[in-house]
């Protein structure tokens, strides 16, 4: 299709994670998304329809077993496709990054790691959010708070040719970045 035709259809953007077709601040048809690697090449990392609701593309990530559940039953598995954030963890972060450091927290000089944990379902909706490692402080709340906020744009994981719910944990990272004068 021409570039002409696109823009027509809805204005183009491009940025450093992500290009596709943007219309009255809807994202429309396939959009692609990037990551950096350790050396610093930037790699497709994913490729999502969002007219038709459906992946295209996602660059593997290391294999590793999840808790998932089948017939019933919660059991450690791997997956064929993981559970994956629409636009990847890139766009992920950018919601990881909302986080507010508790004033108890600050005043206290508590820093740390919080894993929340939640189930991402058959239709790729978040729920079930726990803390399952904290730091107190009210750093656990505001990671929970913050993990229930990211919008519902999971796509499932996958098992045996089939979505199945699966348990995702995800870090939420508290330090206290202190500057000094020049």
């Amino acid at each position: 299709m021409p570039l002409t035709q696109m823009r027509a259809q809805g204005r183009v953007r491009q940025t450093d994670l992500d290009s596709g077709r943007i219309e009255k601040g809807h994202r429309l048809g396939p959009w692609s998304f990037y990551a950096q690697t350790a050396s610093g090449r930037t790699v497709l990392v994913q490729r999502y329809d969002y007219d038709r609701k459906k992946l295209l593309y996602y660059r593997k990530p290391e294999d590793h077993p999840y808790r998932i559940q089948l017939n019933g039953e919660w059991q450690m598995a791997s997956l064929d496709r993981p559970p994956l954030y629409v636009g990847g963890e890139a766009v992920l972060a950018t919601y990881i990054r909302q986080l507010t450091y508790p004033d108890q927290a600050r005043e206290r000089n508590v820093q740390g790691r919080v894993i929340v944990r939640f189930v991402i379902d058959t239709l790729g909706v978040a729920s079930d959010h726990q803390v399952l490692t904290g730091i107190g402080a009210g750093c656990d709340e505001e990671a929970l708070r913050t993990a229930r906020a990211i919008p519902h744009e999971w796509i499932p994981g996958r098992k045996g040719g089939r979505a199945v719910p699966v348990q995702y944990e995800l870090p939420f990272v508290f330090r206290i970045v202190t500057t000094t004068p020049n």
